[in-house]
Order: structure tokens, then C-alpha cells, then sequence
């Protein structure tokens, strides 16, 4: 999968200032500071159409990115910032919910989760929600660079058993500064949300 001309494409905290346009989404959910904004700049090989910032919870809002005219990459809001005032926090789990529960153009979710570390209790809820709902998730393990190569199938190993998923589930480990894991990613995406709609 070649991304050739990325755009971001609507800013939306309500479902009317959704793209109106009818083509496959993947979602990208996750913890606060997981990566997700790094992953999405990326993947689409620019540097910054995905705004990142140092500061957990800075995606308050969800972002669509057109990608190619083929498909969008939607970026939702972190979940599990500490920081961040209760009603604020509500907010957002409202506007997480209505687009993954009310959106039919969604095809996939990516949940991302840091390699370094065994999933929290917001992205084992996470994934017993997603799972709910039947959504085909596709498992990507950020920071890849943050960790000896040696230790990265230990790590694997301890993601994959915390969340009990088969050894026929692939996770995905990913480094937004190396670019490894690119390739493997964009063709899952494309196998899910592209290829499934030929």
C-alpha cells in the first residue's frame, strides 16, 4: 500500500463535521502518549500532518486523515490521561463512543499499545469493547526502538498473554523512528479496509 498525497481532512468533535464523503476508515485508538499521532505521521510519511506533542491528551478532538482518496485514517482522542478534569475525560469517552459504535464507514481499529509495558486496565476495557462489537482490531506495539531487539519477543510474549489473544492473532511492533514495522502495518490495513471492499 502506497500513500502518495495524505490530507487532513476534517477536525470534528461531533458526528455532523464528520467527512462526508463514503469510504473505508481504520481508527487508531489507545492510551495518552502511546504514540498514535507519531505512528500516523508514519505511516503516511510526512512529519508533521499529524500534529505530536511531549504533552499527554493533546488530541482532544477526532482527526481524519483522506488518505489518497481511497480510505481514512481517524485519529481519536487518548484515553487515560491522568490530567485531564473528570468531565473532560467524559467528553471524550462520549465522542469515542458515538464514532465507534454509530460510524459504518469503520472497517477496522488499530489499538496501540507500548511495547515496554503489560496493558492497563483501560486497554484490556478497551479491548473486551472492541472485541464486543466484533470490530477486526489489528494489535500494534509502539516504541519498538525503546527496546533491545533481543527483549522484543519477551515483550510479545507478555502483551500477548496479558490480553489473551491466540497465537494466530499477529501483533505488530512498530518504530515511528526507524520506519520498522511500517510495511507489515500498511498491509494489514490494506487487507481489512481496501481489499475486503473489492
Amino acid at each position: 500500500m502506497k500513500i502518495i498525497n495524505p490530507t487532513l481532512a476534517a477536525v470534528a468533535a461531533v458526528p455532523k463535521q464528520y467527512p462526508e464523503e463514503i469510504l473505508p476508515e481504520i481508527a487508531f485508538v489507545g492510551r495518552s502518549n502511546v504514540g498514535k499521532s507519531s505512528m500516523i505521521n508514519c505511516l503516511i510519511g510526512r512529519k508533521s500532518l499529524a500534529r505530536v506533542s511531549q504533552a499527554p491528551g493533546k488530541t482532544r478532538t477526532i482527526n481524519f486523515y483522506n488518505i489518497d482518496d481511497k480510505m481514512y485514517f481517524v485519529d481519536l482522542p487518548g484515553y487515560g490521561y491522568a490530567k485531564a478534569p473528570k468531565s473532560e475525560k467524559e467528553k471524550w469517552g462520549i465522542m469515542i463512543d458515538k464514532y465507534l459504535t454509530g460510524r459504518e464507514q469503520l472497517k477496522a481499529v488499530a489499538l496501540l499499545l507500548d511495547i515496554r509495558h503489560a496493558p492497563s486496565v483501560l486497554d484490556l476495557q478497551m479491548f473486551e469493547w472492541l472485541k464486543h462489537y466484533n470490530m477486526p482490531i489489528i494489535f500494534v506495539l509502539t516504541k519498538l526502538d525503546k527496546i533491545k531487539r533481543s527483549q522484543a519477543p519477551k515483550h510479545i510474549k507478555i502483551i500477548r498473554e496479558a490480553l489473551g489473544v491466540p497465537a494466530t492473532a499477529t501483533l505488530l511492533p512498530l518504530s515511528s523512528e526507524t520506519r520498522q514495522g511500517k510495511e507489515e502495518i500498511l498491509a494489514k490495513i490494506q487487507e481489512l479496509c481496501l481489499d475486503s471492499e473489492q
